[in-house]
């Protein structure tokens, strides 16, 4: 029977004392199940007949002989309480329709039919009741030895078949690469040309930020990288030698390099700032679409390249795949 969602301490009382019966009862039915088969193997019946001879005759004509009644009757609780939980789950609204806990507690369900195949999954609701007490906070199965050993080898045998999968799962990827007529030009005509505009934009954009957050970062260290050059400059130029040696020459020289000096910082700061502007940002986008277009444009030696990168980073992901992480966790 499900947990309710009710907060009387009444009723969640007696939902805990019901559940417990219920895992006594599986536990017995188990029991007993596994009990019966072994006393039809004949060494073990003649072994036990020979060891109790009283408590053979009695199990004999009491219990094996009327073993499918006293089944019966175990399997009339187990379908009350799947009766008694889908009416609850009906009432408190548990499902998002009436008839969806049968289907959800399918074990449930199928462990009231009488049949050897089906006994089995009475233990399944074993499972799902300790799992309940576990969310009541009733128990923690966590710090049980069997739990931690359960998971250690869950862990393993999960790692083990996703690696084998995903490995084969590459392998077939590569097989297709190698033997496909061409993955470079499905992938820009499916995959790219679609979103070509978009992509223009996006590197448009990041041309643009890039540009201007480097010049703000480093605006002091290139103006003096453009005073410096306007200086050398003036500095080896002739005609401003021949100036300089005239009277009155070396103030109009410096004069003359302090304004050129600031003219072109002053050009500098203007051009810099017009990446900000809508026709910086209408010439980038031209611009990023013919690089974006001679981008796509491929030959068979290109692609041969591209495909090759492909397989072997897949060869790469392959390795990193089959490396055996639980050895590392459990050493």
């Amino acid at each position: 029977m499900p947990a309710t969602r009710t907060t009387s301490p009444a009723l969640e009382r007696a939902h805990l004392v019901w559940d417990l019966f219920i895992i006594t009862l599986v536990i017995a039915n188990l029991g007993l199940l596994l009990f019966d088969s072994l006393f039809l193997l004949p060494p073990l019946n003649a072994a036990f007949e020979a060891v109790a001879p009283g408590l053979y005759g009695a199990y004999e004509q009491h219990i094996h002989a009327n073993f499918l009644t006293i089944d019966l009757a175990f399997v009339a609780v187990f379908l009350f309480d799947v009766l008694l939980g889908w009416a609850v789950a009906i009432a408190e609204r548990h499902y998002h329709r009436w008839f969806f806990y049968p289907f959800v507690h399918w074990y449930d369900v199928l462990g009231c039919i009488p049949l050897g195949g089906f006994r089995l999954l009475r233990v399944l609701r074993v499972i799902s009741l300790l799992h309940r007490l576990q969310r009541m906070g009733l128990i923690d199965v966590r710090r049980w030895y069997i739990y931690s050993v359960f998971a250690k080898y869950y862990d393993i045998l999960l790692e083990e078949l996703t690696d084998r999968i995903a490995i084969r799962m590459l392998d077939n990827v590569q097989q297709e690469i190698r033997a496909g007529d061409g993955l470079s030009a499905p992938v820009i005509e499916r995959v790219v040309q679609p979103r070509k505009q978009a992509l223009i934009r996006e590197i448009s954009q990041r041309l643009e930020a890039m540009a201007g957050d480097a010049y703000d970062r480093n605006r002091d260290d290139t103006l003096r990288y453009v005073r410096g050059l306007v200086g050398r400059t003036l500095a080896e130029s002739p005609e401003l030698k021949r100036l300089s040696r005239l009277p009155m020459g070396g103030p109009l020289t410096r004069g003359l390099e302090a304004s050129l000096s600031d003219l072109a910082c002053h050009l500098v700061d203007e051009a810099l700032a017009g990446l900000k502007s809508s026709e910086f940002s209408s010439l980038v986008e031209h611009l990023a679409e013919s690089g974006f277009d001679a981008w796509l444009r491929t030959d068979p030696e290109t692609e041969q390249i591209t495909e090759q990168v492909l397989v072997d980073m897949l060869d790469l992901l392959k390795e990193q795949i089959a490396v055996k992480g639980w050895q590392h966790k459990y050493q």
